[in-house]
């Protein structure tokens, strides 16, 4: 069975495509409907019709730029275009020399619609002779050169715009977080003061409840210093300005104190870790802080992504320059399409509606602030971090391994880094 004529008709009116769309499909014709250039091109590209018929005045580009652009494809060097144009005969002239086949008056006449296109769909051809071709081709070149500088210079003040709003929000949250840090370290000092005070101590042994109140208080406050820390950091990472205090570091011991303050979660959740102490580096030159940072956002995300009773494998080998290590879970896996966003600053997956912030609870969430973190951080000592999975399935659990390199001596602070939201 032969398939009817598909027409791609690109109009930003929606009323006059409407009306067209109706009378050509009453005709027999299949009609593709686009209402900006960009988006007819692509349709054109998908669908590949056997006419295109395009008005001049588009939102984004114009007719002529659409004839262009699709004449520059060898593919579409013999399907009709036909221009719409209410323009005089400089206009037409311009449309043939932007390679339209052809153009049709605008208001559409609705009676002569499906003659005057069967006639281009048979291979008719306006006319036009060598000289007026020639003196519109020199015109349209120079508009197209015109209207180029023009984009060019409108995209330079967006990007000046986007640039100084950018500047502007690395500032505000370089200063707010500041600004939290120092009544909240004085709430810290108060709860201790409060969690040390005698009568308190006294309450306590009495009723489990105030010493459920006063534990609830002190892990409220580590958490917010935490979320803190992680933007504080992010904003040094952001503005370049992160600077290494490398020092000894016994990464063994290193990661031996973060999963031993992980130990209260992963029992309650009947996760299994395997580690051998042995596998780590004992003598490295490392910001030992920034480090175990980055290492303690690696954990606790295999522990978040883990259901109740899997396992997580910390691994480790060293060479004479460098250390590989690994952090492996049986969770349920990260999809390929989000292997690269989860580094970026504030990647969270999952429905926000869902989110529970929370560092050690299945599924639990946070600012999306740890893997870039992570990223920032071992960068800047020179090394490199990626992720492995299969993809993202909570039945099967096929789990994640994020694979780290570090330089067992990082001689000074890098001064380059590449921005995270690569």
């Amino acid at each position: 069975m032969t398939q009817p004529p598909k027409i791609l008709y690109i109009e930003d009116d929606p009323a006059s495509g409407k009306l067209v769309e109706r009378m050509l499909n009453h005709a027999g014709y299949r009609v593709l409907l686009a209402e900006r250039g960009l988006l007819g091109i692509d349709i054109a590209r998908s669908e590949f019709p056997d006419l295109i018929l395009t008005d001049i005045n588009l939102p984004d580009m114009s007719g002529y730029e659409v004839a262009t652009a699709l004449r520059a494809e060898e593919r579409f060097a013999d399907v009709p275009i036909v221009a719409l144009t209410a323009l005089g005969p400089n206009a037409q002239d311009m449309a043939m020399a932007a390679g339209i086949t052809g153009f049709l008056s605008k208001p559409v006449d609705i009676e002569q619609l499906v003659t005057q296109l069967q006639y281009y769909l048979q291979g008719g051809q306006d006319k036009i002779d060598s000289e007026r071709l020639f003196s519109a081709q020199v015109k349209y070149t120079r508009e197209v050169v015109s209207r180029l500088e023009g984009r060019i210079r409108a995209l330079e003040e967006a990007n000046d715009s986007l640039k100084k709003l950018d500047g502007m929000k690395e500032t505000f949250i370089q200063v707010t977080a500041h600004e939290l840090r120092t009544p909240l370290t004085l709430i810290y000092g108060y709860s201790r003061l409060l969690e040390d005070h005698p009568t308190v101590n006294k309450m306590s042994e009495y009723d489990q409840s105030v010493k459920l109140l006063i534990e609830s208080l002190s892990e409220s406050i580590t958490r917010m210093q935490r979320v803190i820390e992680e933007i504080l950091i992010i904003s040094r990472i952001m503005t370049k300005q992160i600077d290494l205090a490398l020092s000894p570091t016994n990464m063994s011991q290193l990661v031996a104190r973060i999963l031993e303050s992980y130990s209260d979660p992963m029992q309650q959740r009947k996760l299994t870790v395997h580690f051998d102490p042995a596998q780590w580096p004992r003598q490295t030159q490392l910001d030992t802080e920034l480090i175990r940072i980055a290492m303690s956002n690696l954990i606790s995300n295999a522990i978040k992504y883990t259901p109740d009773g899997g396992h997580i494998y910390l691994r480790a080998q060293t060479t004479p320059e460098q250390v590989i290590f690994s952090v492996r879970d049986t969770g349920i896996g990260i999809d390929v399409a989000d292997q690269k966003r989860i580094f970026e600053q504030f990647g969270s997956l999952g429905d926000v509606k869902l989110h529970s912030t929370s560092k050690t609870a299945f599924g639990g969430g946070g600012l999306g602030l740890g893997l870039p973190v992570c990223k920032g951080i071992i960068e800047a000592h020179g090394g490199k971090i990626w992720v492995e999975s299969q993809g993202r399935d909570p039945e099967t659990c096929p789990g994640s391994q994020f694979m780290v390199t570090l330089p067992l001596v990082v001689q000074r602070p890098r001064p380059v880094l590449s921005r995270i939201t690569k």
